[in-house]
């Protein structure tokens, strides 16, 4: 059965360099910088209760958090020099840059369901809150959700970026128009802005669009990521739209 975490190529992923991944590690990192600013600047407003200390801390802790661990990630490159000094072991470094990538990531995801969580907590209970700040929370959750689930995606699909370099068809997690027999493009692979395409057609039709996802856990992400664009689009707008009336 194919295994996607397994063996040495599975480990060379995501924020390698550009001959590694088989693409630039700039706009994964700009996306990961971005969903942890969107984050940091949610409008504390919307929050009461006794949860408002902890989100307005959060705020700040998470895009810490990230931009530390993102440092920690171009910092330690297996080959360079802070490594070599050190005297650690290459493949080691690659084991836990993997693992700090996948930290990263969860980390703002899991910051995000607990925001989109806690909105519709307030939203379902009545709490009071202005339309335009509750507007300007549902829309920033909604692009970090497109963000991190597009992230998700590219870390996952085959393998991750650099094993999709070498990785057969059988191992594919999303089926793309250009990997369909009838229109197969030769060597073509799919790069970030391909699972940012995906990830924001999923939220924005609630559905795949024209690529599909093959694999159990693919699907799970898509049905996750519908399930909470929807809830944002029709609680948090019907909600503004009545506060508005």
């Amino acid at each position: 059965m194919h295994s996607r975490f397994s063996g040495s190529t599975r480990v060379r992923q995501a924020f390698l360099s550009s001959d590694e991944l088989g693409e630039s590690p700039l706009l994964p990192a700009v996306a990961l910088l971005t969903s942890a600013g969107l984050y940091a600047t949610l409008p504390g407003r919307f929050v009461v209760g006794p949860s408002a200390g902890v989100f307005t801390a959060a705020r700040w802790v998470v895009p810490a958090l990230t931009v530390v661990l993102l440092l920690a990630l171009l910092v330690a490159v297996p080959e360079g020099r802070l490594v070599r000094a050190t005297g650690v072991d290459a493949e080691f470094v690659r084991v836990w840059r993997r693992v700090g990538a996948l930290t990263v990531t969860a980390l703002v995801s899991a910051a995000n369901a607990a925001a989109v969580v806690l909105l519709v907590h307030l939203v379902v209970n009545g709490a009071h809150a202005q339309a335009r700040l509750l507007l300007r929370a549902g829309i920033h959750m909604w692009c970090l959700n497109v963000l991190v689930f597009a992230l998700w995606f590219w870390e996952l699909d085959n393998g991750g970026p650099a094993a999709r370099r070498t990785a057969g068809s059988e191992g594919r997690d999303f089926l793309f128009p250009q990997q369909a027999p009838d229109l197969a493009q030769g060597d073509w692979r799919p790069l970030f802005l391909d699972y940012l395409y995906v990830s924001f057609t999923n939220a924005t039709a609630f559905s795949p669009t024209d690529t599909l996802p093959l694999s159990r856990w693919a699907k799970m992400l898509m049905l996750l990521e519908a399930a909470a664009s929807l809830v944002l689009a029709l609680l948090v707008a019907a909600r503004a739209i009545n506060i508005l009336k």
